[in-house]
């Protein structure tokens, strides 16, 4: 995207999140809680937002999605003077931000466009050894990958992150050249399903959450280690101009309780509590 275009994107995200101030007359007893999310972890954010309502009957969570990118513009144009509205602490659209990764919250945070110290990870995404559902005879363990005659389904390294950690863990395992001539490439997590599904290959290697969405008809077997491998973190912090910081932390510590952190489990994601400060 050129950068002819950022004023008209900034332009619209501000005015949607103004729009977030005005309150849906059938919610009036109702306070709005806004998340600024990423797409790639809709389902996480979804799911735990519905959960924390449960408990907070008088919160409606309203959640904005936008790239990593555009999300950093977009929060970095709340603090031009040249946006319709000026915001002051305790003042601001949205409460807290959940990308698709712990870089723009670091990068955020630099810029105190969200308060140091309030960085809560919720979630890491595992890397994991799948198999059809029905496969009797299957490994237990990424090493026996490496003592079988398995043909494995693995996504494309030079185009995949998935690929590019996959090859990661080979390397970590000592296991590249016993699996190089049954390696069977991807483009990419779907085309691992297929691939297995179909017959092409017996075992795959994807991320967790993405084995979830097909666990009827496949099943995990390992999961990577960490000392072989580092997944991505995701962490949710609270944005400078939360306008309720008290119901911020409150939604903070809870997706670091034990019902969130079973509930992002179940999506396919490992629990990173007590890993980071």
């Amino acid at each position: 995207m050129t950068g002819s275009y950022r004023p008209w994107i900034l332009a619209s995200a501000v005015v949607f999140l103004l729009s977030l101030d005005v309150p849906v007359e059938a919610d009036k007893s109702q306070e709005s809680f806004v998340i600024a999310a990423s797409p790639s972890m809709r389902g996480p954010v979804e799911a735990l937002s519905r959960e924390f309502e449960k408990t907070h009957p008088n919160v409606k969570v309203r959640i904005y999605y936008d790239t990593g990118l555009e999300l950093r513009w977009t929060i970095a144009g709340m603090e031009n003077k040249s946006t319709p509205k000026n915001y002051f602490i305790g003042s601001g659209p949205i409460h807290v931000i959940a990308p698709g990764g712990d870089e723009l919250i670091t990068r955020l945070e630099t810029k105190y466009y969200v308060l140091p110290g309030t960085r809560r990870p919720y979630a890491a995404v595992p890397l994991v050894l799948i198999v059809p559902a029905p496969l009797v005879e299957a490994p237990s363990s990424f090493e026996d990958l490496g003592r079988g005659k398995y043909r494995i389904a693995v996504a494309d390294p030079a185009l995949t992150e998935l690929g590019r950690q996959t090859f990661q863990v080979f390397k970590s395992l000592n296991l590249t050249e016993a699996v190089k001539d049954r390696l069977d490439v991807a483009s990419n997590a779907r085309g691992i399903l297929d691939h297995l599904l179909y017959g092409q290959a017996d075992v795959g290697i994807i991320f967790g959450p993405d084995a979830v969405r097909e666990q009827e008809r496949i099943r995990v077997v390992a999961t990577a280690g960490e000392s072989e491998f580092k997944p991505t973190i995701h962490s949710m912090a609270m944005e400078r101009f939360c306008p309720n910081r008290t119901l911020c932390d409150e939604f903070l510590s809870f997706i670091q309780s034990p019902k969130a952190q079973a509930l992002v489990k179940s999506l396919g994601y490992s629990s990173v509590v007590g890993s980071q400060e």
